[in-house]
């Protein structure tokens, strides 16, 4: 079965999960007054509930004895309709304080959650985002959330309240009658059964339906992101011939499923309009056989005693369904809050500032698995104002230095040293600030031009912005927007990869940091802008200690000193004209990026 097959079937058989239920509990713990404010409403909204059929077949009683007297009692009668009136008065007003309660107990619950996950986020290592998706931690914070937060507004409330109905209703029934009971019980059961029994069947053909609906939807996204290597092969007949097959898998189980759904409604009809019929039918041969407990009241009143017992059936099983998906959020949610997070640095004094920039890495050692090493004995001396090429295969480590050199990962063992002191001994807040990086995948937001410029920097002058994006060749482009600065990227994926990709650079030389980290960030421009904006980066590169990541390796022949990585370890080091000189294995990476095949 395919992953996404996999995880859609497990969906589909998610169970309850008391452990994590039990957390959203006590993580709402600090608003258990008001929920048992609620509660007490809830509790009494039900209770007026009972009572109502009460008072209803006491007018009816009048009505029926009027008529056989040929004169009605107008005075017990208002009494009884505006006993009701206060009644259901008071029902609404407890209905209504139970809910705005719950409302208030469900957004700050929600509130709370969304700023633990926020703050959680911020303190969890880059590693946990490299092995979960976006589109997941993003479906944790938002879809599990107010999943969590609807069951805590309705669900519980809903249980509660429909405990004390059912519980009612039982008991007022059988003080009016226990035959009557009996068959309103019976009947409302049996259609329980039959539903249960029809949800036992369709449940199948709606996870078989979000199974279909996963492998249709991963097609049309695959097709749609890349529709132009689709047309280039012409394989649009082979993607729809998928899609066919999808779409009629989808077809046929969505029409299985609305069937056996479909009928509950029926079903349930037909069954309550049954209970009503044995109701008169026992009802009337209890009064055929001289039961004078029972009249047209008694029967009037069991009619909506039998309505009533349905709905806290109803409830439950809505109240467990949610219950259910909610202890599923709650996993989810509680998997986030729960993750190790980076190191406490509170108690860190030391500031690095007036950067030099000598550099230096003594004997790193590092594994995203710590059974499984690749960066080996890394050592190299890197002096202040030099441009540092780092190349090698893919997986040579290249990229993992760089996560080292941020401390966006810790080392195993080993350090890395700047002007003296170690990243260790610094917070991660202030050796991020040391640097400037410019990576090859550019990250643009929806906002003006100024704010993706001036990212997290205050007192930036236009005067300073018209030097940058004059220094990178973004000032034509800056003269053609509408608003200049100040004009709404509303859709920054419409911009070219050249235009975004200096973008970014013109952000990291607003920002001036000491040191400078490049990960071939030219690679997605043409020639021309290429141009311009290398001569930006030796510029920006004066006077700073540069690390770049070269994938391209014509573009770091200037380099002062290139390390050659090979599994983890440096295996050559030194410029450009000497490692070819050496004939090693710089030189045979080199000489292959220029070797022309075929």
């Amino acid at each position: 079965m395919p992953p996404m097959m996999r995880k859609n079937a497990q969906m589909g058989k998610e169970k309850f999960d008391a452990k994590s239920f039990k957390k959203i509990l006590l993580y709402a713990k600090p608003y258990f007054f008001i929920i048992i404010i609620a509660m007490i409403f809830a509790v009494g909204g039900a209770i007026t509930t009972i009572i109502g059929p009460d008072k209803i077949m006491d007018l009816v009683g009048l009505i029926s004895d009027g008529i056989f007297a040929a004169s009605i009692d107008m005075t017990g009668f208002m009494k009884v309709v505006i006993s009701l009136i206060c009644i259901y008065g008071v029902g609404a007003i407890a209905n209504y304080a139970q809910q705005y309660l719950m409302a208030i107990v469900t957004q700050k619950t929600s509130k709370r959650l969304r700023t633990d996950i926020d703050k959680k986020i911020n303190k969890l290592p880059l590693a946990y985002f490299d092995n979960t998706t976006k589109g997941d931690i993003l479906s944790r914070v938002t879809n599990d959330v107010d999943t969590i937060s609807q069951t805590l507004g309705s669900s519980i409330a809903n249980l509660v309240s429909s405990i004390v109905l059912f519980i009612g209703v039982i008991i007022a029934m059988f003080s009016k009658n226990w035959l009557l009971s009996l068959v309103t019980i019976g009947s409302s059961i049996f259609g329980f059964i039959l539903m249960s029994v029809i949800l036992v069947f369709s449940q199948k053909y709606f996870v078989k339906r979000q199974v279909y609906l996963g492998d249709m939807n991963g097609q049309i996204e695959e097709i749609y992101t890349n529709y132009s290597t689709v047309k280039s092969y012409n394989a649009a007949k082979l993607e729809k011939a998928k899609f066919k097959k999808h779409n009629e898998n989808i077809y046929g189980v969505t029409w299985k499923a609305q069937f056996m759904s479909g009928l509950m409604m029926p079903i349930m009809t037909f069954v309550g309009n049954l209970g009503y019929v044995l109701i008169f039918v026992v009802g009337v041969s209890i009064i055929l056989n001289g039961g004078k407990e029972v009249g047209i009241d008694t029967l009037m009143g069991f009619i909506i005693y039998a309505r009533l017992f349905s709905q806290p059936l109803s409830n439950f099983a809505q109240s467990m369904t949610s219950i259910q998906q909610a202890s599923a959020a709650s996993r989810r949610v509680f998997e986030i809050l729960e993750q190790k997070e980076l190191s406490d640095e509170s108690e860190k004094t030391e500031k690095l500032e007036n950067v030099i920039g000598n550099v230096e890495f003594k004997n790193v050692h590092f594994g995203y698995l710590e059974d499984k090493v690749i960066i080996h004995d890394f050592s190299a001396k890197c002096k202040a104002g030099q441009k540092i090429a780092i190349v090698g295969p893919t997986g040579a480590g290249k990229t993992t230095i760089v996560n080292l050199l941020m401390r966006f990962y810790e080392m195993n063992s080993g350090d890395i040293v700047i002007d003296g002191k170690s990243i260790k001994d610094l917070t991660r807040e202030n050796v991020h600030d040391l640097f400037d990086m410019i990576l090859q995948d550019t990250w643009l937001f929806n906002g003006t031009v100024r704010d993706n410029l001036v990212y997290n920097k205050t007192g930036v002058s236009d005067k300073k912005l018209d030097e940058v994006c004059k220094a990178v060749g973004l000032s034509h482009f800056i003269r053609t927007l509408p608003n200049g600065y100040d004009t709404f990227l509303s859709d920054v994926n419409s911009l070219s990869e050249g235009q975004r990709q200096q973008l970014t650079i013109a952000r990291a030389m607003i920002k001036d940091s000491p040191l400078l980290i490049l990960d071939e960030a030219t690679s997605n421009v043409d020639t021309r802008t290429e141009l311009i904006i290398q001569n930006a980066m030796d510029e920006l590169t004066k006077g700073r200690t540069s690390f770049v990541i070269a994938h391209r390796l014509s573009t770091i022949r200037n380099a002062d000193m290139i390390l050659v990585l090979k599994d983890g370890d440096i295996v050559e080091q030194g410029n450009h004209e000497k490692l070819l000189a050496k004939n090693g294995f710089y030189a045979e990476l080199y000489n292959s990026q220029f070797v022309n095949i075929g």
